[in-house]
């Protein structure tokens, strides 16, 4: 398994790689823009041909890019809902043009419609920019804690979603092991992980898993509260994560951490912590 971080694209992608090196990267996932606004900044094609040739020199590919936090394809609000829709199409060009091979999309929330109606405005919101954007890019939709009114936190929600997209071809899923925790997948023990993934395969298929997100979380078992947390220090623990990372099913996978980071050192520590359970 090859092992990264998110990281941040602060100052511009020229700092990138250096930022991937120090963390001891294999694989990394970026934002293409500032993830708490709607508008977005051309990327200049030089710092763009840069920044692939960095990729390449390192070995840091497959690159993920993940969409930014305001857009909602589940929303009931047309306003809300036409605007991510048309975000959506512009990261898939952005993903693009960085050398992007995926790009991560979060379930969105149905706020106060009904879940089947959700499911159905997000499957044609995706469908929609797939129709207008097309390029080679895939899109991985993340699993959710169901926190709030979220919906994709169960494998028969996602699976709903993916009966409903035209163009499978281009639709992956990416799993967080924090939102799978606090959603209600057992991952604390070797049964449990056994018992998650093979529930995946069944309902989804574990060939439309392109990306872990390795988080402990923070809260409890079942929570659906959403919260990462360092490695091995969370409710998840080392027992599980060294389930997860050693799963013959999903061994091959890259793995891409959010833990919290609060000082220098933190990073280093998650991947030292996540490299030591690899079985030799």
């Amino acid at each position: 398994m090859k092992f990264g971080f998110h990281i941040s694209i602060a100052g511009g992608f020229s700092k990138v790689i250096a930022r991937a090196r120090k963390r001891k990267c294999e694989v990394i996932q970026i934002f293409s823009r500032n993830p708490r606004i709607w508008g977005n900044f051309p990327i200049p094609i030089k710092e763009a041909e840069k920044f692939r040739e960095g990729l390449e020199r390192e070995s840091l590919l497959p690159l993920f890019v993940h969409m930014p936090y305001l857009p909602n394809l589940a929303s009931p609000d047309d306003n809300l809902y036409f605007k991510s829709i048309r975000c959506l199409c512009e990261d898939l060009k952005r993903s693009k043009v960085l050398g992007a091979s995926f790009l991560i999309l979060h379930i969105g929330k149905k706020i106060d419609s009904f879940e089947e109606k959700a499911i159905e405005r997000f499957s044609e919101g995706v469908n929609k920019a797939l129709r207008e954007i097309k390029n080679s890019v895939r899109v991985l939709l993340e699993n959710t804690a169901g926190q709030g009114t979220e919906i994709g936190y169960q494998f028969s929600q996602i699976k709903a979603i993916i009966d409903l997209i035209r163009e499978k071809n281009r639709i992956g899923v990416c799993l967080d092991t924090a939102h799978l925790f606090e959603a209600g997948y057992d991952l604390r023990t070797k049964e449990g992980v056994e018992r998650t993934l093979n529930e995946f395969d069944r309902m989804i298929g574990i060939d439309k898993l392109f990306l872990l997100h390795l988080n402990d979380s923070k809260t409890p078992f079942a929570s659906h509260s959403d919260r990462h947390w360092h490695i091995g220090k969370g409710c998840i623990g080392l027992k599980g994560f060294k389930h997860l990372v050693n799963h013959p099913a999903i061994f091959s996978l890259p793995g891409i951490m959010e833990t919290p980071y609060k000082k220098e050192g933190d990073d280093l520590r998650n991947m030292h912590t996540i490299r030591s359970l690899i079985k030799r």
